[in-house]
């Protein structure tokens, strides 16, 4: 799916339609404190890896793609609803 980098929609900050930036949102780096992380480190070992294996069946054909919307007026990013799409790219409109 091909959206633009800019698109002219509504600001809940400034309460009316601004020319907002889209970024597409990046994962961060994972915290080693939290649960599911120490339980991989505790189940980690030789033979089947536990129980956070690969599933079965590989990966979805589509991925939710999570998007920023950055107000060019007040500076201040948000996210909507997320939705699903195979292949996800900002072209310059």
């Amino acid at each position: 799916m091909k959206m633009p980098k800019k698109i002219r929609t509504y600001c809940k900050y400034c309460g009316k339609h601004t020319l907002q930036e889209i970024e597409k949102v990046k994962k961060g780096r994972q915290s080693s404190l939290n649960w599911i992380a120490r339980q991989k480190k505790r189940r980690q070992g030789i033979g089947n890896m536990g129980k956070f294996s690969k599933v079965p069946g590989g990966e979805k054909p589509t991925r939710r793609v999570n998007i920023r919307y950055r107000c060019t007026e007040c500076k201040k990013a948000y996210t909507r609803p997320t939705f699903r799409a195979s292949r996800f790219e900002l072209v310059e409109v």
